[in-house]
């Protein structure tokens, strides 16, 4: 895997840096397991109330000798 030494702040950066086709995998892959999970279900937005947020955070993992070993991507809840 070549890796930039960058990892993303936002998911504009993930998706535009070089490696944007590891950062995309992980990003879906994080998707199909909350959807597999079934992390959550939409129901209707009460009245007066604002839905909470969310946003991604992206990390690389490493082995002993600091070469990439994964893309990770996942998606938080704000606040």
């Amino acid at each position: 895997m070549a890796a930039t030494e960058e990892v993303p702040k936002t998911y504009v950066e993930a998706t535009t840096l070089q490696d944007q086709d590891e950062w995309k995998k992980a990003i879906a892959s994080e998707l199909e397991s909350l959807i597999a999970n079934k992390t959550w279900k939409l129901v209707p937005k009460p009245a007066h109330q604002r839905p909470i947020g969310c946003r991604w955070v992206f990390a690389l993992k490493r082995d002993e000798k600091g070469q990439v070993v994964r893309y990770k991507a996942r998606l938080v809840a704000k606040g």
